[in-house]
């Protein structure tokens, strides 16, 4: 894929791809640099939206309309074709994402899951279309050998868990399998190892060691193809980064490649909005009420020990930047602190600029950003930081202390802990935030400021219902006395 030509690419009909791709190599298509960066932050959003919705637990219907209006919003694009937006995209967050282990895990899982529920949109002839270019090596079950097995087919269907199919799927269940023979469905023998998710649900039959496998059911063979397929491919992409590429593109397409995996695509929090200001001596206050554990450990490991390392003062520092801590007011406020245990004038020689700096006021003059909750997440902290996110970096114990601090116990305790054992750090965080607000958060926490921000609106919104049961109490009570 050659980067950097400012024209459009064209195909043409001897050239046309499917409709989804299955991606096995890249092809020879031309793309300009900035869209190199927008066709993979759109395609962003798609795979973030997807771990949203799998972390909350959604159901198969649910996802599947999720991932439709998610590809819908986000996938189009006025001077490409759709279908070259997503060739792009995906070979371009394959680089993006093929770097560790964690990161080429997350990405195979929401690949993968798109990959899914857009092979079920696609037609029957589009499905067996997609089967071949796979060249999976399976045989359609005969006549007798379906027939032998008939009365155990209908009894798998009978018992299958229909909450967890599409309604689509449902509907093709609920049909009479005797009815379903009458039709001549194909069932496939397929080596029972190599369909664990329908094993799993017992939504096939075994004889011999193969499953028989529904014609509706092919999509867990065909994802089974293409995850191994993208797994096997990441792990090529990742030798060549670390062996040519990164070097090659260092000054161009390393920066980008580098930053795209910690972005954050939510509102901007670089200047606040809804609270102008917060002064000095309103951060105890607020800090209380309205800080996430993140901000919140930081802010107390400040006040206990008066010093910060350098990822915590950067975590915190723009964090309080950003829910509208002055600059002048930031430098009295770490001034405070941190003169307890180096002396003012030390802090005035060094660490006061590192302050202006973050406010744009000193070095290039760069406007730093307050850290999304990706970027904590995957930062690392060493020994004696206490930057980084709880939910990730702590033990159970401490995490358990520290939630329980902010008034998090029993069953929604557990709850929490349950994400964080599954690696669903922010709707952890999430939960944290509706047992200690009363309400719920159905946008989900991705950004420390956007917690800080909804939860002064609700505080906020709390306080004004509040003073109006106070006017209503005490005009209820003039007028009982005026009867009287």
């Amino acid at each position: 894929m050659e980067i950097i030509h400012p024209k459009k690419t064209t195909l043409s009909s001897s050239e046309l791809i499917p409709t989804l791709p299955l991606y096995k190599s890249a092809p020879p298509l031309e793309v300009r640099l900035d869209d190199f960066e927008l066709f993979a932050i759109d395609r962003l959003r798609v795979l973030k939206g997807i771990s949203d919705g799998l972390s909350r637990g959604k159901k198969p219907d649910e996802m599947q309309k999720l991932v439709d209006e998610l590809w819908r919003a986000n996938m189009r694009h006025q001077n490409a074709s759709e279908v070259t937006k997503d060739i792009i995209s995906h070979f371009v967050l394959r680089l993006v994402y093929c770097r560790t282990d964690e990161l080429r895990k997350w990405f195979l899982t929401m690949e993968t899951t798109l990959f899914r529920y857009r092979f079920k949109l696609e037609t029957l002839d589009a499905q067996r279309a997609l089967m071949s270019e796979f060249e999976l090596p399976y045989k359609a079950a005969s006549n007798a050998e379906r027939e032998n097995v008939k009365d155990k087919l209908i009894q798998v269907a009978r018992s299958i868990d229909h909450s967890k199919l599409t309604a689509a799927d449902t509907i093709y269940f609920k049909v009479s399998y005797s009815a379903l023979m009458d039709v001549k469905i194909i069932y496939m023998k397929v080596p029972f190892e190599e369909v664990p998710e329908l094993v799993a649900g017992r939504r096939v039959f075994i004889h011999k060691g193969y499953a028989y496998v529904a014609m509706n059911q092919v999509v867990s063979l065909v994802v089974t193809q293409f995850r191994s397929h993208l797994s096997k491919a990441l792990v090529l992409t990742n030798r060549k980064w670390t062996s040519t590429i990164r070097e090659q593109e260092k000054d161009r397409l390393t920066p980008i490649v580098e930053a795209l995996s910690t972005s954050y695509l939510g509102p901007d929090y670089s200047q606040p909005k809804e609270f102008a200001e917060i002064s000095v001596t309103d951060i105890n206050k607020v800090a209380n009420s309205s800080f996430p554990l993140c901000m919140r450990h930081l802010f107390e490991k400040l006040k206990e020990d008066h010093h910060l390392k350098h990822g915590g003062r950067m975590q915190l520092g723009l964090f309080l930047k950003g829910v509208g801590l002055k600059l002048e007011d930031a430098l009295a406020f770490w001034k405070a602190e941190f003169s307890h245990k180096v002396g003012a004038e030390r802090f005035d020689k060094e660490y006061a600029y590192g302050i202006r700096h973050n406010y744009g006021k000193e070095g290039k003059r760069t406007d730093y950003t307050p850290y999304s909750c990706q970027k904590i997440i995957l930062s690392t902290p060493g020994a004696g930081d206490h930057h980084g996110c709880p939910y990730r970096h702590f033990s159970e114990e401490n995490l358990r202390a520290a939630l329980s601090k902010m008034g998090v116990g029993g069953r929604s305790m557990e709850d929490v802990m349950e994400k964080v054992r599954n690696r669903h750090y922010q709707l952890a965080c999430t939960l944290t935030f509706e047992v200690v607000h009363g309400t719920s958060c159905d946008a989900g926490i991705n950004h420390p400021n956007q917690y800080f921000t909804d939860s002064q609106n609700i505080l906020k919104l709390k306080l004004q219902v509040g003073n109006a049961l106070d006017v209503a109490v005490a005009l209820l009570r003039s007028d009982i006395l005026l009867a009287i």
